[in-house]
């Protein structure tokens, strides 16, 4: 039988310094000295015959070697992550954790309300959510801390080991305060001289809307551009003028009466997913999606 003189302790800190980017800080999170950790690094260094850091201005980075290096600890690391939660957790969620990442304009009317309902039934679980751009979640789906992402259609990576499920199609709208004066808008072309708030250029709610105008000859010329949905929602309500925003997220206030709705037939829908990466989803994101979702993976 095969018998290992691996150090796992080496590749720990190399792992440390790796994602730290630096001896000192490395040395911090492992409550050691900054010479424990130049001299563990040595040693695997010379174990392997290879130079893996190299010093910077900006501090040490990896040589080509070591990213390669780094490729492989860090898969292993994150199956040593993924594996103690295992472990940990049982179907009963009596403990574990659950982490998700979701835009807060999704989260306020897709997450909240499962959230709720999965707390109070599993009071032993603790429950991260994270709001941030599809690219910075998309980095923390990598370094596995978040246990998946829901976001907004197209959601664009290159990494072959994440998956992506559609969930549903949300509706977008035309809305306006109920104290704004909408008489005169009959058509989409009535907006042409209405103030509008839309997204900004570049998201793909604003794209799909101008490829949806530039069809039907519409030429918006009061424009406000608005990069988030609550601040849409916000304008709206400062009769600043009418907005698009996604229906389901002004839902109540429309049915409260604060908010009305302009209807024009065939607006593009905005789609939303589900973003994981299956070998690394434990037992709680499992049961939270099944249970709450009726998504299985």
């Amino acid at each position: 039988m095969y018998k290992s003189n691996t150090n796992f302790n080496l590749y720990k800190t190399f792992y440390d310094v790796a994602i730290c980017g630096s001896i000192s800080k490395a040395a911090n999170i492992n409550f050691t000295s900054q010479p424990a950790i130049s001299r563990s690094i040595k040693t695997l260094e010379d174990e392997l015959n290879t130079k893996l850091f190299v010093r910077t201005k900006k501090g040490i980075e990896l040589t080509e070697k070591g990213k390669e290096l780094f490729f492989y600890v860090e898969q292993g690391y994150n199956s040593f992550i993924t594996a103690e939660r295992s472990i940990l957790e049982d179907k009963s969620l009596s403990k574990g954790k659950l982490s998700i990442g979701i835009p807060s304009h999704i989260a306020t009317f897709y997450l909240f309300n499962a959230i709720d309902e999965f707390h109070k039934k599993y009071p032993g679980i603790e429950i991260t959510i994270i709001s941030k751009s599809t690219s910075a979640l998309l980095e923390l789906l990598r370094s596995h801390e978040i246990d998946f992402m829901i976001d907004s259609e197209p959601v664009k990576f290159l990494d072959k080991n994440i998956s992506i499920k559609h969930i549903k199609y949300l509706h977008n709208a035309f809305i306006a305060s109920s104290t704004f004066d909408t008489s005169n808008i009959k058509s989409l072309k009535d907006l042409e001289n209405t103030p509008v708030i839309i997204p900004i250029k570049g998201t793909a709610n604003r794209t799909a809307l101008d490829e949806f105008l530039a069809l039907n000859n519409i030429e918006l010329n009061n424009v406000l551009n608005i990069h988030t949905s609550e601040l849409i929602q916000g304008a709206i309500k400062r009769n600043l003028g009418v907005g698009y925003i996604i229906k389901e997220l002004v839902a109540d206030e429309i049915k409260k009466g604060n908010l009305k709705e302009i209807k024009f037939d065939n607006l593009p829908k905005t789609g939303i997913s589900l973003v994981y990466i299956r070998d690394f989803v434990t037992e709680t994101p499992k049961i939270f999606l099944s249970e709450y979702y009726n998504i299985e993976i």
